[in-house]
């Protein structure tokens, strides 16, 4: 079941945004106000508002390290890099997230199309959406814009490099 979005989250500064879905650690609300403190303007415009950057212009884009990408709002963590991969769009692609609950779907029926919408089960951030055309195992292409992530870097892979 999904529920229709990509919509932009009301503008109510003094009134604390609801977030749907129910991971483990609760949930995180905050009001319009505090999540334009915590958030760049391109962050918010894009987590918050369901905005989307130009394609080949992300930060992870051509992120090859290894660790964990994260909401960039909340901190949830969402994928691996072990099923990054590049899908030649212009988006940082996955194709599975880290576990089956580390985000949400939604029914996106913006801009005179139906897509599927995918968002941070924690907090409700936009982080992009999914499509049908990726690779085996899944056959999914997870499209995530990099301005909705964070990059934790895999603490053994900082231990592998050669000391100066």
């Amino acid at each position: 079941m999904f529920a229709t979005s990509c919509a932009p989250i009301a503008d109510d500064s003094t009134k604390p945004q609801a977030e749907t879905g129910s991971p483990e650690g609760g949930q995180v609300v905050k009001s319009d106000k505090e999540w334009k403190a915590k958030l760049t303007p391109e962050q918010y415009r894009i987590a918050r508002q369901c905005g989307t950057e130009r394609p080949g212009t992300g930060a992870y884009l051509h992120n090859k390290a290894q660790g964990d990408y994260t909401c960039v709002a909340c901190g949830h963590v969402l994928f691996s890099s072990d099923t990054k991969y590049d899908s030649g769009s212009g988006w940082p692609s996955f194709w599975k997230p880290i576990s089956e609950k580390a985000v949400g779907e939604k029914r996106d029926e913006s801009h005179g199309m139906v897509r599927i919408e995918v968002v941070c089960p924690k907090c409700d951030s936009h982080l992009g959406h999914v499509f049908k055309d990726g690779p085996e195992p899944t056959g999914l292409r997870y499209c995530i814009n990099s301005a909705s992530l964070n990059f934790i870097p895999d603490p053994a892979e900082a231990d592998k490099k050669p000391a100066e």
